[in-house]
């Protein structure tokens, strides 16, 4: 059961991040750099919505973090309306188009050529 529940909390919680954008050099306004790297999830059922415990409102947790969750869905249109006066793009999606998202990059990641001089991630036993 340890091992399930952690699976699930790991995967909620990289599909909201992994696909977005990262920052290398760019140090970006605060507000700007949680909508452009969280984006949220549409659930598409009560069990769902269970399941997901409040982190498909990923982007209103980053911006307002010791907010209850249970005020995440009065927030969201909000947190909208700002976006759309501050020209942001909020990123809501689909929750297993979400999934896909990231299991993608995954595969991309996985397929890239190995960095010249990088150290080996495995040990010679």
């Amino acid at each position: 059961s340890v091992f399930i529940s952690g699976l699930m909390t790991a995967i909620i919680t990289t599909v909201t991040h992994q696909s977005e954008e990262m920052f290398h050099k760019e140090e970006p306004e605060f507000v700007d750099g949680q909508f452009r790297s969280t984006r949220d999830a549409v659930c598409s059922n009560p069990f769902s919505e269970w399941l997901w415990g409040g982190m498909q409102y990923q982007l209103e947790h980053h911006l307002f973090p010791t907010m209850p969750r249970y005020k995440y869905p009065a927030l969201v249109p909000k947190v909208k309306e700002f976006a759309e006066e501050n020209n942001l793009d909020f990123r809501i999606t689909p929750e297993f188009e979400l999934l896909k998202l990231n299991f993608d990059l995954y595969t991309d990641v996985g397929f890239l050529p190995a960095v010249e001089g990088a150290p080996s991630s495995r040990k010679n036993w």
